[in-house]
């Protein structure tokens, strides 16, 4: 009866990571088959209309904006962000289920333009050494009605919000494949969504005031995950739950 009863409290023991292995096969096995049927394309083809498209008081198109590799040159461009330049874009940043923003377009046929490069950001100017030091302390930094920072959620392993599981982002092997599939498609709204409003949305769930767009506060984080996790090939656009 000792033995029986030493077996039962064994199995008893076992049975909650065996419960989570399970969900977590189940879930890769969900964001596989969402990512085989992933409408990312259909974003990079209207990206490819807009990056050409004559508009504005100059009847100019985007062709030839330099985004670090030279003037109209996008394979590789995005594998190398974020880094610094001097102007930016601010109107119309995010979209809704009812009217995407050209954003997000944009950032779909850009992204798309650097699959296999291996993600290599910024570093050796003064202010991208300075945005990733900024970013470090940022994350790290707890602020807010509760008391929460970005390692709050994603600062040790084992943490999960509804069975997923959240990435340890100050890591190289965290971070990597996170920067190295954004922008992405949601699923659970049917929407692309760029790695700035990731970042804003993130603030949102903590309570805290959302961000301006471009602001030195998300430059600085998605310079600090992207150096973290720089070397991955970027893979991208992603598909998300």
């Amino acid at each position: 009866m000792q033995r029986i009863a030493a077996l039962a409290l064994a199995a008893a023991a076992g049975a909650p990571c065996a419960l989570a292995q399970d969900a977590k096969t189940e879930i890769e096995k969900y964001q596989q088959m969402i990512a085989d049927s992933s409408p990312v394309e259909l974003f990079e083809l209207q990206g490819e209309t807009l990056w050409s498209k004559r508009q504005g008081p100059k009847d100019a198109s985007l062709e030839q904006c330099d985004l670090g590799l030279g003037a109209g040159v996008l394979k590789g461009a995005y594998a190398q962000l974020p880094r610094y330049f001097r102007d930016e874009a601010t109107k119309r940043v995010f979209g809704n289920e009812d009217r995407p923003s050209e954003m997000e377009y944009l950032s779909a046929y850009i992204a798309a333009q650097s699959r296999g490069a291996p993600m290599a950001p910024g570093t050796a100017h003064p202010k991208e050494a300075a945005a990733y030091e900024l970013g470090r302390k940022l994350f790290f930094y707890r602020a807010g009605p509760w008391d929460f920072s970005c390692a709050s959620c994603h600062g040790e392993p084992g943490k999960r919000i509804r069975m997923q599981e959240l990435p340890v982002l100050s890591s190289r092997a965290g971070a990597g494949p996170v920067v190295a599939t954004w922008p992405a498609y949601r699923v659970s709204n049917s929407q692309f969504k760029t790695m700035q409003w990731r970042i804003n949305d993130c603030y949102r769930q903590m309570r805290m005031p959302e961000p301006t767009y471009a602001s030195d506060l998300t430059i600085a984080l998605a310079t600090y995950l992207t150096v973290t996790g720089k070397g991955d090939p970027y893979r991208g656009p992603g598909t998300k739950r």
